[in-house]
């Protein structure tokens, strides 16, 4: 399908057997592998050294490579003056009586995200 691997392979998932599909999907030389999910199971992952050594390439990202202690100060204040528009993404809110309804908002692709409030 690829030709001989993708450029860019990713694994959401969290399962190690999948980061090991990812890696064999990617191509020979220079394909990148990105492991998002994390594994569910503590299994280890086991890919073969010749790959890396050839150019394969594994790498992991973290809460989109966000660096908590830098990087949530400076979005907080981007919020609190209104240059990061994150209201906009609350399509709903409710109390916490009626936490099912939010999951089924979200399951039947109507909420995008969904404000919980435990005193409402």
């Amino acid at each position: 399908m690829t030709d001989g691997g993708a450029d860019y392979c990713f694994e959401c998932i969290g399962l190690a057997a999948l980061m090991n599909d990812a890696f064999q999907s990617s191509r020979a030389g220079w394909g990148k592998t990105i492991i998002l999910g994390v594994e569910m199971h503590g299994a280890p992952l086991t890919i073969s050294s010749l790959e890396i050594l050839h150019g394969k390439c594994v790498m992991g990202s973290l809460f989109g490579g966000v660096k908590p202690k830098q990087d949530i100060p400076i979005l907080a204040d981007k919020y609190l003056n209104k240059e990061l528009e994150l209201d906009k993404f609350i399509t709903h809110e409710v109390g916490l009586k009626d936490i099912n309804t939010a999951f089924d908002l979200l399951l039947q692709g109507k909420s995008l995200r969904c404000t919980i409030w435990m005193d409402k």
